[in-house]
């Protein structure tokens, strides 16, 4: 009977200690304290509502000591917010792709300045091709909002987005998590929104994810609304920030 119960107790231990890891890797006070720093923007806290971070960092599992690649940072609205929760022993790399800078030369101005704060000392700012997408270390995640489109863009000549996803795949580590937020399109339209409305049909995307050797492993829907008719631009004044989005969370086999 002793033994019996000294094997139930390290059986149970065990099981809290799973349950408890599983707590730790979610770490939603570190993600609170990410958004809630003073230095954040008045202009991005004001997005919070309708973009959700906290809810979708923590479904993604973004953790202390993360190696984050960021593909295409933008105004850093993101950037901000995961390079605080990895904190000073995780680095965020923001890569801004050179087809991109060539029509655009801010949008590498503005991840550079990121990079300068010393608020956010861990930010690394790169540029290469689409296809050269790397990082100077192994990932454990790499996050894209609102711009997966963009890889079959006018810019983008056939093949970008294979060739991406494929150097996404490499820069991960086994079991690291691909993270794709993109505003949706009519399922029956496929590619044919990413140049023009700046849409791309969810189950396209996650077919061509797929094709690079990803596993999708969940969706959130946080972001959806039925109210958008998936067809205008969604720079469109009408639908402008209510877009209805998709996100994805991919896996790289271990």
């Amino acid at each position: 009977m002793r033994r019996r119960s000294i094997r139930g107790f390290v059986l149970a231990a065990a099981a809290a200690a799973i349950v408890s890891l599983g707590a730790a890797q979610a770490q939603p006070d570190v993600i609170a304290r990410a958004l809630a720093d003073p230095a954040r923007p008045a202009a991005d806290k004001a997005r919070d509502p309708e973009r959700h971070p906290g809810q979708l960092l923590l479904w993604a599992g973004v953790k202390a000591g993360d190696r984050v690649g960021e593909y295409m940072p933008g105004g850093g609205y993101f950037t901000r917010i995961l390079s605080k929760t990895v904190g000073p022993a995780g680095k965020v790399y923001a890569y801004v792709p050179a087809e991109i800078v060539k029509i655009a030369p801010k949008y590498l101005t503005d991840a550079q300045s990121l990079a300068a704060d010393p608020s956010l000392a861990n930010v690394v700012t790169s540029s290469d091709t689409n296809a050269k997408f790397s990082a100077p270390e192994p990932l454990d995640l790499v996050w894209t909002s609102q711009n997966y489109h963009d890889l079959h863009g006018k810019f983008a000549p056939p093949g970008t987005a294979s060739a991406f996803n494929a150097a996404v795949f490499k820069a991960l580590k086994p079991g690291g998590t691909y993270v794709v937020i993109d505003h949706a399109a009519l399922p029956s339209s496929g590619l044919k929104g990413a140049a023009e409305q700046h849409r791309i049909a969810k189950a396209a995307a996650i077919e061509e994810i797929q094709q690079a050797g990803f596993v999708l492993e969940g969706e959130s829907s946080l972001l959806t609304n039925p109210n958008d008719p998936l067809t205008a631009s969604v720079f469109d004044p009408s639908i402008r920030g209510k877009t209805d989005q998709f996100a994805l969370k991919f896996k790289k086999p271990r």
